[in-house]
């Protein structure tokens, strides 16, 4: 089984930071890493950076060009992912986007990634439909494929696209970039409870998530939180960036061991 259908099988709230690779230095993601894990995360999301990141608002565009400054390259970042894997267990999924690998060779890419330790893939701009051979390969290969829905998503899309992730399944809370504000959010419990009802596997959710409160609030009714902006916001301020990453992770686990409400259920072994 993979890793990550694995962990989210097993009980309570995952908590899931995001780390921008090879910010604020290069030889920052290996400690970043492994205090998150020591912190209570049972996952780690790594973007991959790149110059035009659409998704992404300014805080992880201010992180993705001074990573790309400090010279990362989607090797390098393997690389660190098998560095990572040698000293920890914990799930291992890369977000970025699609033209990073095609210039490295999409079949190159998957195969380093399989070699390195890599658990997920997350890949915005490229739809399962676009996709569908790369993603068949990735889950050939033991690679967990994650898709984003938003609250425009459909039902009947929602359903698809948890079917065809296997998985996990990523809820974007709002239209918009990561990073934007709890307040630009409207109906958000009607839409996760429409996520819940909709996706047969389990979903976390992610964007504009920044406090123990957002934290408590969204796990209440999803099976894992991402939280990105919010964590790299303070780590570019800090002048001790895994310090920083442990006490800010620990008050979020913190508010997610207080959410009791069970896991949810992968429809399709029910």
């Amino acid at each position: 089984m993979r890793r990550i259908a694995r962990l989210f099988r097993s009980p309570g709230k995952k908590l899931v930071p995001f780390f921008t690779a090879g910010f604020p230095q290069l030889e920052s993601t290996l400690p970043l890493v492994l205090a998150a894990e020591k912190a209570g995360a049972q996952m780690v999301e790594i973007g991959m950076p790149f110059s035009d990141p659409l998704a992404d608002g300014p805080v992880i565009q201010r992180t993705s060009q001074t990573a790309l400054a400090n010279g990362v390259t989607i090797p390098w970042i393997l690389d660190t992912v098998a560095q990572i894997r040698k000293r920890s267990q914990l799930p291992i999924t890369l977000m970025g986007y699609i033209n990073p690998l095609l210039k490295m060779g999409l079949e190159t890419f998957l195969a380093r990634a399989q070699a390195s330790g890599v658990d997920g893939l997350i890949i915005p701009d490229l739809p399962p439909e676009q996709g569908a051979e790369f993603y068949q390969q990735a889950r050939k290969l033991g690679i967990s494929t994650i898709y984003l829905v938003a609250p425009n998503t459909p039902d009947a899309r929602i359903q698809h696209l948890s079917r065809e992730a296997e998985d996990l399944l990523y809820a974007v809370s709002i239209l918009g970039v990561t990073g934007s504000t709890l307040s630009a959010r409207q109906g958000l419990a009607r839409y996760l409870d429409r996520v819940r009802a909709a996706s047969e596997v389990p979903f976390v959710v992610g964007f504009g998530l920044t406090t123990p409160e957002d934290i408590h609030q969204v796990a209440a009714r999803a099976d894992g939180v991402v939280v990105g902006s919010a964590l790299l916001a303070r780590i570019e301020k800090s002048s001790d960036p895994v310090q920083e990453t442990t006490q800010f992770l620990r008050s979020l686990a913190a508010a997610l061991a207080q959410e009791k409400r069970p896991a949810g259920q992968d429809k399709r072994n029910a």
